[in-house]
């Protein structure tokens, strides 16, 4: 990709974004956002950050900012509605939608970033592109160039939301770029489940670049669980900063089913003495697909916990990569911090590309990875066999069990079974 498609790619995008300059935070932040796109270029496989992920196949496509919503029904988002979730915000092509949508008040803030701004001035314009820092990311400073409304959650201080938190984002137009954006933030002694979900009610190409901010305050719990299931045809961007404080817990689960391509990035950081945090992934991909998942794990504090489980189940003629970086910083001693990468290929063309990394700058510190990549164990196969299962019906019981074992992280049931029955599906199918 020459130096001026990269530009013209990049100056493409940002067309029809917010100009109106009102002379707040917001317009603020999106004029520094639009300045750094047009300081930074479209990364490609010479980036090392990027050498297993070729974007050219997105960036030879031509996308326009969505100029309307899709006028979506309850009907048409029944197959998506969670019973168990007591609140839900539905954001189509990153449109807020109001009418599809049962936002939550009093103690609990759930609402559009836009709806609550005029209230929540304070707490939006201090935390929002706080985390997700744009100055070398180029999605990021897309999505910060276009923010103008998303999803907002706010808990105060000792606020318990009982029930799960449902963020529904749908794709339904072919060939436009939305950018859906998320801040939630946790303050001290509170506690919630998040769900993150990105669909698709369409099969063509589009561009789904989101960024979402996580901000826990002093013993804090945030249970996230983002999960990716959009058209195979469709390509997905997506980064997640979370920032830990002392005594707080953030639980993430990431799911990736569709997309032609993913990407997702997550930073984490810890920021004072005793943040825990536990991660599992979990990549589903077959035929062409390409999922890359990149993490960061960021101890600047003593008393650091940190677990990290990835795997990643390739069919076909897909590929997978996992990058997996944990950093302790000097001074952060007593950190305990363990990451596995497991791989499973499905095929002989399969791929999988996995780079676990230790940065340690502290002497006191239990920290320890491994990544393996392979194929079913054929004794497992066939003791099945010997039970009277048949060679598929063996196999498919196999990778189901391998990567259910992420999926059983997941404390909200509906959701759980539902990601199931994909897995199951996609098995049978492999």
């Amino acid at each position: 990709m020459t130096a001026a498609t990269n530009k013209s790619f990049l100056a493409d995008l940002l067309a029809g974004r917010p100009t109106a300059d009102r002379g707040d935070a917001m317009s603020r932040l999106r004029a520094r956002a639009v300045e750094r796109v047009g300081a930074l270029t479209v990364p490609n496989t010479h980036d090392e950050d990027w050498r297993f992920t070729d974007i050219s196949p997105l960036t030879r496509l031509s996308f326009q900012p969505v100029r309307a919503a899709t006028k979506l029904s309850a009907a048409d988002i029944a197959p998506f509605v969670l019973a168990e979730a007591a609140s839900r915000l539905v954001f189509v092509d990153g449109i807020y939608a109001p009418q599809l949508s049962t936002p939550a008040s009093g103690p609990v803030v759930l609402s559009s970033l836009a709806a609550a701004l005029p209230v929540q001035a304070i707490a939006i314009e201090t935390e929002l592109g706080r985390m997700a820092a744009f100055e070398h990311n180029a999605f990021t400073a897309l999505n910060t160039a276009f923010v103008n409304d998303g999803a907002l959650l706010l808990l105060p201080r000792g606020a318990v939301a009982e029930k799960p938190v449902h963020l529904l984002f749908i794709a339904t137009q072919k060939e436009v770029a939305s950018y859906p954006r998320c801040l939630v933030v946790a303050g001290a002694g509170s506690s919630a489940t998040v769900i993150e979900d990105y669909v698709a009610l369409t099969e063509d190409a589009y561009l789904t670049n989101t960024v979402g901010e996580f901000v826990l305050g002093e013993d804090a719990r945030l249970h996230h669980v983002r999960v990716q299931r959009e058209s195979s045809a469709g390509f997905h961007v997506g980064h997640s900063a979370v920032s830990i404080a002392h005594g707080s817990h953030y639980h993430g689960v990431n799911v990736g089913f569709g997309a032609r391509l993913s990407r997702y990035n997550l930073d984490m950081v810890q920021t004072a003495e005793g943040g825990e945090c536990t991660i599992g992934g979990l990549a589903m991909v077959d035929d062409n697909q390409l999922a890359d998942t990149h993490t960061t794990i960021d101890h600047t504090k003593p008393h650091g916990v940190s677990r990290q489980q990835h795997k990643c189940i390739v069919g076909g003629s897909a590929r997978a990569v996992f990058n997996g970086r944990i950093v302790v910083r000097k001074g952060a001693q007593l950190t305990n911090s363990t990451q596995s990468s497991r791989n499973l290929l499905l095929s002989d063309r399969a791929r999988v590309d996995t780079k676990p990394q230790l940065e340690i700058f502290a002497d006191d510190v239990k920290c320890t990875h491994g990544a393996t990549v392979g194929q079913l164990e054929a004794d497992e196969v066939f003791y099945l066999k010997s039970r009277g299962l048949s060679d598929a019906a063996a196999r498919s019981l196999l990778t189901y069990a391998f990567g259910a074992e992420i999926l059983r992280q997941i404390s909200v049931s509906e959701l759980r079974q539902r990601l199931e029955q994909t897995v199951l599906a996609q098995t049978e199918r492999a």
